[in-house]
């Protein structure tokens, strides 16, 4: 395929303009198809054509834009260093600028309208000029070359125009007083307008990165090495270098680095870094283990099935990346607004001038230019463009620490308006496997429980089918019997077997094994019917002669099921029941956990035809599921949902994945996306009515009736302040809990 889809870093980005405007020249390249910039963690989701370009040329076009595009994947890996690397050094460039800020406003405050002080706040202002707030200027004249604007245009026309007036009343006041016009220099708003800039700069850029805590942790989670059996040696190799079919050993204590099987060894594994359970889970020699997970007590021994960015930890990173810079509805809209946001600001700015050099009190010019430049700094649109995105990462980072992983940002914003969810049964409310559910052993035969179960363990151990290996399981787990030596071991198809122990015949099976050998079922066939209402599978031991035993065997509904379903109905979410099971089956999972509408026997094909009629009806549908019969119905879905434990064409069809499969985590989704939505509607409010406000008041509307002006100085304060606001509101979102829903 030509096609290439990934996530690439973006520096340079100040400001909501500033990701419009990489998005729409990414946009205007040749060859790409999709591009999405996401301001609060300087990333782009980027897809393109390899045939008709390529990743330099597209570095290109974002480098004549005025930013930097990180295509150098090594580079990116090392993202933690370089941020550490320019947060430094913005810290460096702020702390300077504030403390050339102090000497300007002493100096004015002091002797400001002396001839030497004029020169010293000059000479003192250059530093940050030229230095600290240097950017500004730098991106403002290349956005000017592609007649374009963003939030540095209005902090370097602000202080830029603040600096040349000043500068022009430093070397010609007396001209300037001989004409009617004050001589007064404003070189402290400049440079202290500068100073608060990039202060609040420095604080948005320190909160933004906390914004992406749960990626930081999740990459933190991978081991580094693994000790790995070649020709026959154990040697230890970083864990880019496993392949797969490389056998691993781990010892009690150490991550497991790679998805992959236990061959060798009994363990405990702690699975919680993954999916938020605390408990550790039993592991043997055929069980599954994820990479990341911690081995607790024995030493293991694995084989790699899946590494590099095939494990399911480097698959959450990926889908949680792309989540985080994906767009949901909401932004869109403000997107919009924030693309002709910078133009309006200006006009309004120049507006501004024009009515008080023409209409205003003496001296019209300072008063003009003063107003003009609070105007401009004040109409800052970082806070509208950090409102929805920063409160998605952080939403979507805390799912995806509780075992919720989101595959965009438009499921995390549409899950609080979900009404109705259509579940599947198998696999997705049940465990999935049969488990013996009821058991009837015919009276004679009680005190000879533990030599019969013997012989059933002995001849079912000989099985791969899975009802054979539920009876195992539960005769392992309940009764204390050991193997014992059969003979005439036979394999019916369909039916079940038959084999002998020393002189005696013995059968165990369904009822037509029962029947091919005439067996009398009348001493059971009470418990036989109650089993089938129940929608149990009937499997019956019996020697040559006579029946001696019933097991009844069933999807067994998981523990969580029940209070899931109970949390979703106080929710007022409408619950239906789907399976191709059969319909006694899903009639008692249904009665079971309360549910109302359901439907047996259903093909692939039903279930997307129900979801359809749905919609049709006005419903917003979840659709849950595990397999692959349910990936049509999950791609139809408004919201897919899929099981963790599921197949991977359920999950790539879903939109969320529960990791543990746990159907309580639905409600918990559900939730968070209400207070996701909730703290984004917050955050546009404060940041809407701050430019609503804001604006008016610099231009200058308050002063005809009480003589107040806003001074550029409180502007860049109160700019930077609404921006740390708006990320603080949205990290407030890392504290919510989601089991108590508070």
């Amino acid at each position: 395929m030509s096609k290439v889809k990934d996530t690439y870093k973006l520096e340079g980005l100040s400001c909501a303009s500033c990701a419009n405007n990489v998005q729409n020249t990414l946009k205007k390249s040749k060859g790409v198809s999709f591009a999405e910039v996401n301001f609060a963690n300087s990333s782009v989701l980027l897809e393109f054509d390899t045939v008709e370009t390529n990743i330099n040329e597209l570095e290109h076009a974002v480098d004549a834009a005025g930013y930097t595009l990180i295509t150098n994947k090594a580079k990116e890996k090392d993202s933690e260093a370089q941020y550490n690397s320019s947060l430094k050094l913005l810290k460096k460039k702020t702390i300077i600028a504030i403390a050339f800020a102090i000497i300007v406003m002493a100096l004015s405050m002091s002797f400001g309208h002396s001839y030497l002080a004029k020169w010293l706040m000059f000479l003192f202002t250059l530093p940050s000029i030229l230095w600290a707030g240097s950017q500004f200027y730098i991106i403002a004249y290349k956005q000017l070359k592609r007649k374009s604007a963003n939030m540095d245009t209005l902090v370097a026309m602000g202080t830029g125009v603040a600096f040349l007036f000043s500068l022009v009343n430093t070397i010609f006041p007396d001209w300037l007083q001989q004409h009617g016009l004050s001589a007064n220099t404003y070189y402290d708003a400049t440079v202290m307008i500068i100073a608060l800039i990039l202060l609040g700069r420095f604080f948005e850029e320190r909160a933004k990165h906390r914004t992406a805590g749960s990626i930081k942790k999740l990459i933190g989670l991978q081991s580094k090495t693994a000790r790995v059996v070649r020709d026959n040696k154990e040697i230890e190799i970083p864990i880019e270098e496993v392949v797969k079919g490389d056998v691993i050993n781990i010892k009690p204590g150490e991550k497991i680095p790679v998805d992959g099987k236990i061959i060798n060894g009994l363990s405990s594994i702690d699975e919680s870094m993954i999916t938020g359970e605390p408990i550790p889970v039993d592991k043997q020699a055929g069980d599954r283990i994820i990479g990341a997970t911690i081995n607790e007590s024995g030493s293991i021994q694995m084989i790699a099935e899946k590494v590099g960015s095939d494990t399911l930890l480097a698959q959450i990173i990926k889908q949680v990346q792309e989540a985080q810079g994906s767009k949901p509805p909401i932004q869109r809209i403000v997107d919009k607004i924030a693309s002709v946001f910078v133009p309006v600001v200006i006009s309004i700015a120049i507006l501004t001038f024009l009515i008080w050099f023409f209409w205003g009190p003496s001296p019209t010019l300072t008063y003009a230019i003063l107003t003009a430049v609070s105007v401009l700094v004040i109409a800052c649109p970082c806070a509208l463009g950090l409102a929805t995105p920063t409160a998605i990462m952080v939403g979507i980072g805390k799912a995806a620490e509780n075992g919720i992983l989101i595959k965009d940002s438009q499921s995390l914003e549409l899950a609080r308006k979900i009404d109705t969810i259509v579940v599947d049964k198998t696999g997705t409310i049940t465990n999935g496997k049969p488990e013996v559910s009821s058991i009837t052993l015919i009276e004679k035969f009680q005190d000879k429980q533990t030599e019969l179960f013997s012989i059933i363990k002995s001849a079912e151990s000989k099985s791969e089918h899975p009802l054979a290996s539920a009876i195992v399981a539960y005769i392992n787990k309940n009764v204390n019997t050991d193997l014992i030596d059969l003979q005439q071991f036979k394999n019916h198809p369909g039916k079940g077997v038959s084999f002998s122990v020393k002189d005696t015949s013995y059968l165990i099976g369904n009822t037509k094994l029962m029947k091919e050998h005439l067996i009398d079922l009348s001493p059971i066939m009470d418990f036989v019917e109650d089993s089938s209402k129940k929608g149990e599978t009937p499997v019956f031991f019996s020697s040559d002669q006579e029946v001696i035993a019933f097991f009844g065997l069933s999807d067994q509904i998981k523990a969580s099921s029940q209070s899931a379903i109970e949390q979703l109905h106080k929710m007022n979410v409408d619950i239906h029941l789907l399976s191709g099971d059969q319909e006694t089956a899903v009639a008692q999972a249904a009665s079971t956990l309360n549910i109302d509408k359901y439907k047996a026997e259903v093909l692939p094909s039903d279930k997307l035809e129900y979801i359809k009629q749905l919609q049709k009806e006005g419903k917003l549908v979840a659709m849950v599921g595990d397999g692959i019969n349910d990936s049509p119905a999950l791609a139809q879905a408004d919201v897919g949902i899929a099981m963790g434990s599921g197949t991977d064409i359920a999950i790539e069809s879903a939109e969320i994945t529960l990791v543990k499969g746990d159907l309580k985590k639905i409600s918990d989704a559900i939730r968070l996306s209400q207070r996701t939505v909730k703290t984004i509607h917050q955050n546009l409010f404060w940041a809407f009515i701050y430019n609503v406000i804001g604006i008016p008041i610099a231009a200058g509307i308050l002063y005809p009736f009480w003589g107040f002006l806003l001074s550029p100085m409180i502007a860049s304060a109160a700019m930077a302040f609404s921006s740390v606001s708006v990320v603080s509101n949205s990290l407030r979102l890392r504290r919510y809990k989601l089991n108590k829903g508070s």
